[in-house]
């Protein structure tokens, strides 16, 4: 059985998937990483990652959950279909940790990439089952692990442009949080409206 199998079936908790397809249980551990779906992935997610490679003086990698929180898991072929996105290109790290608290265990002092609506989801109750204590558990354990969030602007259901400045982070975890410039990044693009068609070609970045 190959690595990569070994992982799917639960036996590895994470692996890394090389440019060139190698699959390792070992790899060195990135500065940063940009998890997601990739499905599929899009002029945004790379742009995002070379500004976020300025940022933080280092390479970005990407990370994908092959757990869902609401959905079933990935099947093999769907998880080796996103991954020739990557071939090449830039290294994936394949993981069974849906949340944020289990990928910081798994990289510790890593910045997470995200955009703003996620940083909402991350300080809102209610996406904890309404528990305000099971949001500050998941938030500590992560600072304890030395991880933290880049967060770029993200365009809402509403068209307005969201960034980190417009969401309600509590004070007692403000330090876990840091703006990425919208001079620096902005595309209004997302996976969802690849999937369905509403985006003709990928708009200008900026």
């Amino acid at each position: 059985m190959d690595t990569l199998s070994r992982f799917l079936r639960g036996d590895i908790p994470g692996v890394c998937v090389e440019p060139d397809g190698r699959v390792l249980v070992q790899s060195m551990p990135p500065v940063a990483l940009l998890p997601g779906s990739f499905n599929p992935i899009h002029a945004g997610h790379w742009r995002l990652t070379e500004v976020a490679s300025r940022l933080v003086a280092g390479p970005v990698g990407f990370e994908m959950s092959v757990i869902n929180v609401d959905k079933p898991p990935l099947m093999e072929a769907e998880v080796r279909n996103r991954m020739e996105q990557f071939a090449g290109r830039a290294r994936l790290w394949l993981t069974r940790a849906p949340t944020f608290a289990e990928k910081a265990v798994l990289f510790p002092g890593v910045r997470f990439i995200i955009g703003a609506d996620t940083a909402a989801r991350l300080v809102a109750p209610r996406y904890y089952g309404g528990s305000g204590s099971r949001m500050a558990e998941a938030l500590d354990g992560i600072r304890r692990r030395g991880c933290r969030f880049l967060v770029a602007g993200r365009i809402d259901e509403n068209g307005r442009f969201v960034e980190l400045e417009h969401v309600a982070i509590p004070d007692h975890y403000r330090d876990l949080f840091a703006a990425i410039p919208s001079e620096e990044f902005r595309v209004d693009l997302s996976s969802t409206q690849l999937r369905s068609g509403a985006v003709a070609k990928a708009p200008a970045e900026g």
